[in-house]
């Protein structure tokens, strides 16, 4: 068994158990040249999702304190009868990102299994 091919293997692997650390580590320490691509290649795709995972907690952060009523506002019966019907983009927009983020992810998972068994090969 060759060792480069299992680095390589095991940097796609990690999205399973350490994305990111793994295929950082394995890029910054290898000597080997295809296993530093292939370790870069899987901390790329390992980025994307975080990278949109960041993107959404930063919107949903700022849609939580974007509320345009106050606490006593809230409270009151009547703010809930003149209360728009419709929950508009910053309403929607964390739940557009969760699933998003969901698809991406399984397409990475998939990508990064089926990179690590070509690897593997």
């Amino acid at each position: 068994m060759d060792n480069s091919k299992l680095l390589s293997s095991l940097s796609y692997f990690s999205v399973l158990f350490a994305p990111l650390l793994l295929p950082f580590i394995v890029w910054i320490v290898a000597d080997n040249r295809d296993v530093k691509h292939h370790s870069k290649r899987a901390l790329i795709s390992h980025l994307i999702p975080t990278v949109l995972l960041v993107a959404a907690s930063l919107i949903s952060f700022f849609q939580f304190f974007s509320f345009r009523q106050t606490s006593t506002d809230f409270l009151d019966s009547q703010s809930l009868l003149t209360a728009p019907n419709s929950i508009g983009f910053w309403g929607a927009a964390p739940i557009l990102f969760m699933m998003i983020y969901s698809f991406l992810f399984l397409i990475v998972l998939v990508w990064n299994i089926v990179q690590g068994v070509k690897v593997f090969k």
